[in-house]
């Protein structure tokens, strides 16, 4: 089985990281916790959105063109996805946003 090389980015905060993918509820930084869901353990491939998104996608069945919208998805380094875990992981059910 063939590996491919990491998608490296250059993160203002961290420099040169192989990236990951959030979605975009997680970068509003005045908001409480929102969840996060992972959708990878490849170390390779990291995403995850938070528990609002995990709702839209699972009432949208797949990845829909209004799930994509809502969802926002944003390249980021594998250590502001670490931050992000940290941040996130401790939401109480329920979610922020309406789906």
């Amino acid at each position: 089985m063939a590996t491919t090389e990491p998608l490296l980015i250059n993160c203002g905060s961290h420099g040169k990281r192989v990236s990951a993918v959030v979605c975009c509820h997680m970068l509003k930084a005045d908001l409480p916790p929102v969840g996060f869901v992972e959708n990878s353990d490849d170390p390779n491939d990291l995403q995850a959105w938070c528990n609002a998104c995990e709702a839209k996608f699972q009432a949208e069945g797949e990845m829909t063109e209004a799930f994509r919208k809502f969802n926002g998805m944003t390249l980021v380094c594998v250590t502001c996805y670490a931050e992000k875990k940290l941040v996130h992981m401790t939401q109480p059910s329920g979610g922020s946003y309406a789906v």
